[in-house]
């Protein structure tokens, strides 16, 4: 019974087993036609199927020495040359104005007038007062004269001894203290002369006049005001020269005096043979060369500045107190340094780099301490040797070591640009 149901399963399991093993023959025949038919890849391909890469080509450009001159650059504060305010000398009612504001005013020209009358009252009075002392004057000197009579006239008498010696005695004092008496209304006349004399200063003190020569201002005070000497009418400020305050650092002070010492100048006396270049607010140079006025006797502990006026011709009076500007010089001359473009400077961490080529066509990495900024270069203080070819261009795809093939950069970008301004630090 066991022996007919295997003989029984026999037959369909060998069935079953034929025709998958039909289907496997035909897929593996398909693969393998598939694979026949693929194209094969060229003998030596890398494993990405690509043609290997040559050295990549760079612009380089070969740090030269040179001698640069390095300019300071500070914000300025223009201020007239003298600033007078006008203030009256006496107290009273304003009662003309006699200049028109903003316009040029000589020195002595009447800018205010003052009400004058109680002022002329006062001369005149000072003047009967100096006539009242010159009266007093001449009748002490005809009592002077009457006693210096009886003195004359006893004298030979008490030597005859006509008279008490006595009497002569009190002529004598007499004669004495007419003579003090003189003196007296002498000093009286004086002081009343001195008296007339102010007088006379108080009625002209009442015409208010410009100090100096320069450009009146707006008046702060208006005709029918009570004034005194406390109150400010106007200011005139001399315009031509104009003064250009600025602040200099402590190092910049020192080159900037090294510098007036080699051009023959002492920047301490005020004949620094410097010139300053004056760039005005809307970007514009002033087409007038300034010169160092006076440097300040000590620098502010707080900001570790100096200060320093410099002063700048001004004909027409275009400047004006209060305008800004930025004040231009040279302060020093470096010699024989080396320039590097800024496109050739990379910064890693705090620390400045330059890509290099050596002789062997490959990339050296140098760190480089930088000094200030000249134009659109770098002066490198140290790092990098005179005729070195750094790379300008491609650095984010360099590393050090790798092949380049250097390629002199254009003249343009080889030639270091002369700058319209330099920084003198960094």
């Amino acid at each position: 019974m066991r022996e007919r149901e295997s003989n029984a399963r026999v037959p369909g399991g060998v069935g079953i087993q034929a025709r998958w093993w039909t289907s496997a023959c035909a897929a593996v025949a398909v693969v393998g036609a598939m694979t026949g038919c693929a194209p094969k890849s060229p003998a030596g391909a890398g494993a990405a199927g690509g043609a290997p890469m040559g050295p990549m080509p760079v612009s380089v450009v070969t740090a030269q020495r040179s001698d640069v001159p390095l300019n300071g650059d500070w914000v300025g504060t223009l201020d007239g040359f003298v600033n007078a305010q006008i203030q009256p000398q006496v107290s009273g009612y304003l009662i003309q104005q006699t200049y028109r504001e903003g316009s040029p005013v000589a020195k002595g020209q009447v800018l205010f007038q003052i009400d004058p009358r109680p002022f002329q009252a006062s001369v005149e009075q000072a003047q009967g007062q100096v006539a009242q002392a010159q009266g007093l004057v001449a009748q002490a000197q005809a009592q002077q004269g009457l006693a210096q009579i009886n003195v004359n006239r006893d004298t030979p008498l008490a030597e005859a001894r006509a008279i008490a010696q006595s009497q002569l005695d009190n002529d004598k004092q007499q004669a004495l203290q007419q003579q003090a008496s003189v003196r007296s209304a002498q000093a009286q006349v004086n002081s009343a002369q001195a008296a007339l004399a102010t007088a006379k200063l108080n009625l002209g003190f009442t015409q208010v006049r410009s100090l100096i020569s320069g450009v009146a201002g707006q008046a702060t005070t208006q005709v029918g005001n009570l004034v005194s000497p406390q109150s400010v009418l106007t200011a005139v400020s001399q315009l031509d020269p104009i003064k250009v305050y600025f602040s200099i650092s402590d190092s910049e002070y020192l080159n900037l005096t090294a510098r007036a010492k080699k051009a023959g100048g002492d920047l301490l006396r005020g004949s620094a043979n410097v010139p300053l270049t004056l760039t005005l607010a809307n970007g514009q140079v002033y087409p007038q060369k300034g010169r160092i006025q006076f440097v300040d006797r000590q620098i502010n502990q707080q900001t570790g500045a100096i200060r320093i006026a410099a002063a700048f011709p001004n004909p027409g009076n275009v400047l004006r107190p209060g305008q800004f500007g930025r004040v231009t010089a040279e302060t020093e001359v470096r010699q024989g340094v080396v320039l590097v473009p800024q496109a050739a400077v990379q910064e890693l961490q705090g620390v400045e780099q330059v890509y290099t080529v050596g002789a062997d066509s490959k990339v050296h990495i140098l760190n480089v301490k930088l000094g200030p900024q000249y134009g659109q270069d770098w002066i490198v203080d140290s790092g990098l040797a005179p005729g070195t070819n750094v790379i300008v261009n491609n650095l984010q795809k360099l590393k050090e070591g790798v092949p380049v093939t250097p390629q002199q950069a254009p003249a343009e970008a080889a030639t270091p640009t002369v700058p319209t301004n330099q920084s003198a630090g960094r």
